[in-house]
């Protein structure tokens, strides 16, 4: 029995912003695990991960680590980054973005983002590289592709590697391609919050082989550990630099199960995001909110639905008014440039107007597969009476 045959939600249930999905088949992949005895890394459910993911995505190599922050630390690691080289970012992500490279020693230069879809604004890339400049690290927000084709330009153009965070990208793509298999190298993430899910766990992709080699090494703590298990090599030893980033094969067993249900799962989401958008969609023609504008080029995974409201204060008052009507809505982020760390580095407030505006008027409405349509009809008419429709 899947998750939507086992839940119901009441009008007067609260709802939650987030609710991780069951496909029905996670209990029986975890107990294959168990039964095995054999709970560590790169076994046979992470490799049945692997083999899925790389054959659908058309990745030559997908390798699982404990999180997309592991990846992005692998991909880092593999852009042997010397002390002062840079990497451009954007300043509306997550931590993990910037943090992975600014481990190495990198400083990292933010970019504003684009109005319509939060994503990079690539007309502003250029004007930032610089001669330490190595990597540019796009964000695929929401499940939207940043503008790729414009950033492998650039990056061509001056010798640059890309790095494509795609943690909230799994299954969506630009133009044909899938997000996290464009750039040198992809990181996908598996979190609870995301829309496949394993507790927490994450993936590097990429299609250069001799990458993949390397990163074989650096996710097996710098050795050649898994040569050693293929039977390649007599022994193992350390070769290179590198960390624990291998998940285990419990979280690879509760992964498949999720990846098998991807288009399942997608098409759920997308219901609930449709009905969204047409239950919302008089306030969006009377500009009392803003949505996420998807250019036809790309494909979404529907990972959020979020509105744009006009200032703050509102922000506030609109969280506030859902709360009392028993819905968790959320915001996020800090922009990196103003948290204290990015001060650090010399940035200041009003230096990446579009990320400030979006980053104080963000209102994240509860999306995850299994939302019902009563549901997602009561969250709508809860904002539209807020603004008085």
């Amino acid at each position: 029995m899947n998750e939507a045959a086992e839940h119901s939600v009441t009008d007067g249930e609260r709802i939650p912003f987030n609710r991780p999905y069951l496909t029905g088949r996670e209990r029986d992949y975890i107990e294959e695990v168990l039964q095995s005895r054999l709970f560590a890394g790169d076994g046979a459910f992470s490799r049945r991960c692997q083999a899925l993911l790389q054959q659908r995505f058309g990745a030559a190599s997908v390798q699982l680590t404990t999180s997309c922050t592991s990846a992005l630390e692998v991909a880092a690691l593999l852009c042997d980054l010397a002390p002062d080289d840079e990497v451009i970012v954007p300043s509306y992500t997550f931590v993990s973005t910037a943090n992975a490279f600014w481990l190495r020693r990198a400083k990292v230069k933010f970019v504003d983002i684009r109005r319509d879809t939060l994503n990079i604004d690539e007309t502003q890339i250029e004007a930032a590289i610089g001669p330490r400049t190595r990597v540019i690290a796009p964000v695929h927000y929401a499940g939207v592709g940043c503008e790729m084709d414009a950033i492998m330009a650039l990056a061509a153009k001056h010798g640059l590697i890309v790095v494509e965070d795609a943690a909230q990208g799994v299954n969506a793509t630009y133009k044909g391609r899938y997000l996290g298999t464009i750039g040198d190298m992809g990181c996908y993430s598996f979190h609870d919050s995301k829309n496949f899910v394993a507790g927490e766990g994450g993936a590097f992709l990429t299609n250069n082989e001799s990458l993949a080699r390397r990163a074989e090494i650096v996710r097996e703590k710098g050795t050649n550990r898994s040569q050693f298990f293929r039977g390649e090599v007599d022994k193992y030893t350390w070769m290179d630099i590198g960390s624990s980033y291998i998940a285990s094969d419990l979280l690879a067993a509760m992964l498949l199960a999720q990846l098998e249900g991807m288009d399942e799962i997608t098409a759920l989401r997308g219901r609930a995001y449709g009905r969204y958008a047409v239950a919302l969609a008089s306030l969006v023609a009377a500009g009392a909110v803003e949505v996420q504008s998807i250019p036809q080029h790309c494909a979404t995974n529907f990972h959020l639905f979020y509105i744009l409201v006009e200032d703050p204060d509102t922000r506030t008052r609109l969280i506030d008014h859902l709360k009392r009507q028993g819905i968790h809505a959320v915001f996020h982020y800090v922009p990196l440039h103003s948290s204290p760390v990015g001060e650090t580095m010399g940035n200041r407030a009003g230096m990446l107007p579009v990320t400030e505006y979006c980053a104080e008027r963000i209102v994240r409405l509860p999306l995850y597969a299994g939302l019902r349509d009563e549901d997602v009809d009561r969250v709508a008419g809860s904002v539209r009476s807020f603004f008085g429709h």
